[in-house]
């Protein structure tokens, strides 16, 4: 398949962008609180599997297909920490307010 140049441009500055959003996640993750710590442990992994999704699926275009299977992890590492949060949201959800 061949991709436009300008296309491809635009996905690596996507991919940065990314790659930049993961200080926020590990400033939070030195925090004092145990709480912002552990929302920042799944923010950390679910932009992880997105770096991986996106660089598998970019390297799958553009160089081999063999490299689908880093777009395949990132998949299940965000729907890992899709259902943990999931799971968390329905927790906070049932606990009664006093």
């Amino acid at each position: 398949m061949d991709i436009p140049d300008w296309l491809v441009w635009i996905a690596l500055g996507l991919a940065a962008l990314q790659a930049l959003a993961l200080v926020p996640h590990v400033r939070r993750l030195r925090g004092p609180d145990p709480a912002v710590r552990s929302k920042a442990r799944l923010d950390l992994v679910e932009s992880v599997g997105n770096l991986l999704l996106f660089g598998g699926m970019m390297l799958a275009l553009l160089v081999a297909d063999r490299w689908l299977w880093l777009g395949l992890a990132g998949i299940v590492l965000m729907g890992a920490v899709f259902a943990v949060k999931g799971l968390h949201l329905l927790r906070a959800r049932r606990r009664p307010t006093t």
